[in-house]
C-alpha cells in the first residue's frame, strides 16, 4: 500500500501547487476542508484509485445536478447533496494526486476543465428549476473571467496566488447549496416560490463574483506591474 504521507508534508506540498497559500495558516474552516480532503484522498491513494478517477466522478455528479432540478421543489434536496458530494471529489482528486505523488500537469488541466463544467451544470440546474437565464448566463460569465483572468496571469508569470478573493470556487459552492436547500424548503410551502428564491440567490452569486472580480484584477495588476 505504501507510506502514507503525513499531514504536515503533505501541506508543504500542497501549498508549493497553490502560490505558497499554507492551508496550516488558514482559518479553521478552510484547514478543516482541506484536512478532511486530505484524510480521504490520502486512504484511496493507498487504495490506488487514480485522481482521474476521483474528478471523473465528480463530473459524473455535478452532470446530474439539472436532472434532479427537473423535480423541483423536492428534487433541489438531491441536487444540494450532489453539489456537496462534488465539490468533496473536487478536493479529493487534488488530495490522492498529492499524497501519492501523482500531480502532472494534464491532471491540472483535466481538474480545472472538470471545474467549470461542473459550475456549467449547477447553473443549468438553476434555470431547469426557473432562475431567470440572463441572470444565469451573468453569474456564469462573471465567474469564468475569474478563472481566466487567474490563469492568464499565472502564464504571464504570477507565481504567488495574489489574493483569495470572495469570488472563489468555495463560495460558489456554499451559495448553490445553500440556494438548492433554500428552495426546496420554500417550494414545500408553494412550488411557485421556487424561481424566486433561486433568483435571490443567483444576485448573491453575481455580487461576490462581481466584488471578487475586482479584488483579483487589483492583485494581478500589483504582481505584474
Amino acid at each position: 500500500m505504501g507510506t502514507r504521507l503525513g499531514w504536515h508534508d503533505y501541506a508543504a506540498r500542497w501549498a508549493a501547487l497553490h502560490g505558497g497559500f499554507d492551508p496550516r495558516q488558514a482559518g479553521i474552516a478552510v484547514r478543516g476542508w482541506i484536512r478532511l480532503s486530505y484524510e480521504i484522498g490520502s486512504r484511496l491513494g493507498r487504495l490506488r484509485i487514480s485522481p482521474t478517477a476521483v474528478t471523473t466522478g465528480g463530473l459524473a455528479l455535478c452532470a446530474a445536478t439539472p436532472i434532479a432540478a427537473t423535480r423541483a421543489p423536492g428534487g433541489l434536496l438531491t441536487a444540494a447533496i450532489l453539489v456537496l458530494l462534488a465539490a468533496v471529489a473536487d478536493s479529493v482528486d487534488g488530495a490522492v494526486a498529492v499524497s501519492t505523488d501523482r500531480t502532472t500537469r494534464l491532471g491540472y488541466v483535466y481538474d480545472s476543465v472538470a471545474d467549470r463544467l461542473g459550475e456549467l451544470c449547477w447553473l443549468t440546474a438553476f434555470w431547469v428549476a426557473g432562475a431567470p437565464a440572463p441572470l444565469v448566463f451573468t453569474a456564469g460569465a462573471l465567474s469564468w473571467l475569474h478563472e481566466y483572468i487567474r490563469a492568464r496571469a499565472a502564464a504571464a508569470g504570477m507565481t504567488e496566488i495574489g489574493t483569495v478573493t470572495v469570488g472563489e470556487r468555495p463560495s460558489r459552492v456554499s451559495v448553490t447549496t445553500v440556494a438548492f436547500l433554500a428552495a426546496a424548503a420554500a417550494g414545500g410551502l408553494d412550488r411557485d416560490l421556487v424561481p424566486g428564491t433561486l433568483t435571490v440567490f443567483l444576485a448573491l452569486w453575481i455580487l461576490l463574483a462581481a466584488f471578487g472580480l475586482t479584488q483579483l484584477t487589483r492583485a494581478v495588476r500589483r504582481h505584474l506591474r
